[in-house]
């Protein structure tokens, strides 16, 4: 089966950049969200993400007229009947992607591939509720989706050869570079980022140094396009706790585990540069 026709589940952040990369590379992408008030905020997020693209001159007037015109949005799940994939960005919650996943599908057509961008929950719980586990696979984004070039392309003791072949070629369309991976909570990155991020909140409450100088230390030192903590900033600190959560109750391992101060700050609502202040202060 050839993919011509891409669903992506929701438009959020996420979401919005899939959709944008896989109309900007030919394919006739419907985007669905659960609102028409969210639906219409996504895709007003992808038509500026566009228009800035031109801007910038990284994109041509025509192309961009071209990917919005490949660009559809939708409120219901039987629109994406047609599709020949569809990607899953919705709430990093297990039993909303489950649920959403069962009944998809009993819509798309049966030998449609389905795809997750999760970046912390395991693929095979997802793709067991559905018919098609031999055709799901996990395909994690990074952000911003549109700038950066990694997929991680997860497989399961249940996904086809033939599936993983087919999804590492459609990543590729994208202009991006896939990797293969295991299907463990946070696959390559996270499962490496993440115990780096919590050790650098653990070695800031004990006293080993400043916001600014372990930032200054691993950028200078390791080179690093940004220190920990404005890493931290940028992500999310819920984010962060939330993906932290997932994987030390996968490994039960004290390095998964998210340290006092970090639990702290998402309960004050301190969650970075979305909410304003996190570990630096945004609001001035």
């Amino acid at each position: 089966m050839k993919i011509k026709n891409v669903g992506v589940l929701g438009c959020g952040l996420m979401g919005a950049g899939i959709a944008e990369v896989c109309a900007k590379a030919g394919y006739k992408t419907i985007v669905r969200e659960v609102s028409e008030d969210l639906l219409e905020k996504g895709m007003g997020r992808i038509r500026s993400s566009l228009e800035k693209a031109v801007t910038k001159g990284k994109l041509t007037d025509k192309d961009c007229e071209a990917a919005l015109g490949r660009l559809s949005g939708a409120v219901e799940l039987d629109d994406l009947a047609e599709c020949d994939l569809v990607i899953e960005a919705i709430v990093e919650d297990v039993e909303a992607k489950r649920k959403t996943f069962g009944n998809l599908d009993r819509v798309v057509k049966d030998k449609a591939i389905f795809a997750s961008n999760t970046s912390s929950l395991t693929i095979t719980q997802l793709a067991v509720t559905t018919s098609r586990p031999d055709r799901f696979v996990g395909l994690h984004f990074f952000n911003p989706v549109p700038v950066m070039k990694l997929v991680e392309v997860v497989n399961t003791l249940l996904t086809a050869d033939s599936t993983v072949a087919q999804a590492r070629s459609f990543v590729e369309s994208l202009g991006k570079h896939p990797v293969d991976c295991k299907d463990n909570s946070g696959f390559i990155v996270n499962r490496l980022l993440i115990p780096y991020l919590l050790d650098a909140i653990r070695f800031y409450e004990e006293g080993g140094g400043t916001l600014e100088d372990i930032d200054g230390a691993m950028k200078l030192g390791c080179g690093y396009p940004m220190g920990p903590f404005t890493l931290l900033d940028f992500v999310g600190l819920d984010t962060t706790y939330y993906i932290a959560n997932i994987m030390f109750e996968e490994y039960r391992e004290k390095r998964f585990a998210p340290p006092p101060l970090l639990k702290q700050m998402v309960t004050a609502g301190r969650l970075g540069r979305k909410s304003g202040r996190g570990f630096y202060r945004y609001d001035r």
